[in-house]
C-alpha cells in the first residue's frame, strides 16, 4: 500500500507506542493522515516518540490495566472521538512452567488480553459516533504454534480468539476487528537475541524470507486494515512473519 493519506482525518490510538512495533505503527498512521494517541506508561519516553514523529502524534500516558485510569483516558478521548485502536502492548515471560504461579497468568492475561478487550469495549461507542471503526490486534505467531513461554503463548490465543468474537458481534455495527501476527522482529526488546548468530541460522531455515524482521515491515500491515481499503475484511488474522508459519 502506499504511504497515501487514506486516514486523513481520522483519530487513532496505539498502545505501546513509545518503542518497537507500537512506534512504528503510530509513525505510518500518521504518515497516511490520522492524528495518532500514543499510549504508554512512561510519559517521558511518549514524548520523546512523539516529537520524533512530528505534527499528528500526540501522548495519552496511561496504563492499560488500570480500570481508573482507562476510564479517565476515555473521558479525554471521547472529547475529540476515536476511529481506530491498535492494541499492540504485551507483556512477556519467558520462564518455565515449573516456576510460575497462578498469579503470573493472572497479571500476563490483565495485560495481553483483559485490557486489550476493556480498550475495544470503551471504543466502540465512540467509533460509533464517527460512523468509522477499525480495532487491529496485535497478536503473534505463537497464537498459532509453540515453543513453550506457555504464558504469552495462551494470552496471544485469548486475543486471536477475542479477535474473531469481536468481529461477529460488531459486524452488524460496520466496525471491524482484525489482527496482525508479528514473527520474529528485530526490536529494542529483542536486541539480545537479534544479535545471537544460532537464531539468526534458525531464521534462515526456517523462514522464507530467511531472516529477522524490521520493525517498519509491521507498519504497512495495521495501516491497510486501519484503512478503508479494508471495509470488507473482519475477523482475520494476518500473518506478518516472512513465511514462519508457512514454511517448513
Amino acid at each position: 500500500m502506499s504511504r497515501e493519506r487514506s486516514l486523513e482525518g481520522r483519530i487513532a490510538l496505539v498502545t505501546g507506542a513509545a518503542r518497537g512495533l507500537g512506534f512504528e505503527i503510530a509513525q505510518r498512521l500518521v504518515e497516511n493522515g490520522a492524528t495518532v494517541w500514543l499510549n504508554g506508561r512512561d510519559r517521558d519516553a511518549l514524548e520523546v516518540a512523539a516529537r520524533g514523529i512530528g505534527s499528528g502524534a500526540q501522548v495519552l500516558a496511561f496504563d492499560i490495566a488500570d480500570d481508573t485510569a482507562c476510564e479517565a483516558a476515555f473521558r479525554q478521548l471521547a472529547q475529540s472521538g476515536l476511529d481506530i485502536l491498535v492494541n499492540n502492548v504485551g507483556q512477556r515471560d519467558r520462564r518455565p512452567l515449573v516456576q510460575l504461579k497462578r498469579a503470573d497468568m493472572a497479571m500476563m492475561l490483565a495485560t495481553n488480553l483483559v485490557a486489550p478487550f476493556d480498550l475495544a469495549r470503551r471504543a466502540v461507542t465512540l467509533m460509533q459516533a464517527r460512523r468509522y471503526g477499525r480495532i487491529v490486534n496485535i497478536t503473534s505467531i505463537a497464537a498459532e504454534i509453540a515453543r513453550g513461554d506457555v504464558l504469552y503463548t495462551a494470552s496471544k490465543g485469548g486475543l486471536a480468539a477475542l479477535t474473531r468474537a469481536l468481529a461477529a458481534e460488531l459486524g452488524i455495527t460496520g466496525i471491524t476487528v482484525n489482527a496482525v501476527a508479528p514473527g520474529y522482529f528485530a526490536t529494542q526488546a529483542n536486541q539480545e537475541m537479534a544479535a545471537d548468530p544460532g537464531i539468526a541460522q534458525h531464521l534462515a531455515r526456517r523462514t522464507s524470507l530467511g531472516r529477522w524482521g524490521e520493525p517498519d515491515e509491521i507498519a504497512g500491515a495495521v495501516a491497510f486494515l486501519a484503512s478503508p481499503e479494508a471495509s470488507y475484511i473482519t475477523g482475520h488474522t494476518l500473518a506478518v512473519d516472512g513465511g514462519y508459519l508457512a514454511h517448513f
